[in-house]
């Protein structure tokens, strides 16, 4: 299935935490906590401003982004999660 967002949306896949501590101790996956880093996997054309034009978005496809740890809407596509959030809700751009 393919999604395209609308607006300032984007479509997000979360990246995987490392198991292991620093110190060498394994997580168990009872323990962990849903990582907040993510790979864009689709964004929107941007949102209007008040003229009517279209305001271009700050993420594109394949950026690895940090995200607000309650932000968006979980989604499975194709038995994977993925997230569907608004731009604001995205912190920063890994680079």
């Amino acid at each position: 299935m393919n999604l395209k967002p609308l607006n300032d949306r984007v479509l997000v896949k979360r990246l995987e935490m490392e198991e292991k501590t620093a110190g060498g101790i394994i997580i168990p996956d009872s323990a962990k906590e849903k990582p907040m880093k993510g790979q864009v996997v689709a964004a929107g054309p941007g949102k209007l401003d008040e003229s009517g034009k279209r305001v271009d978005m700050s993420v594109k496809a394949g950026d690895t982004v940090l995200f607000a740890k309650y932000a968006g809407t979980e989604i499975k596509i194709d038995g994977e999660e993925h997230l569907v959030m608004r731009e604001d809700d995205i912190l920063a751009v890994v680079e």
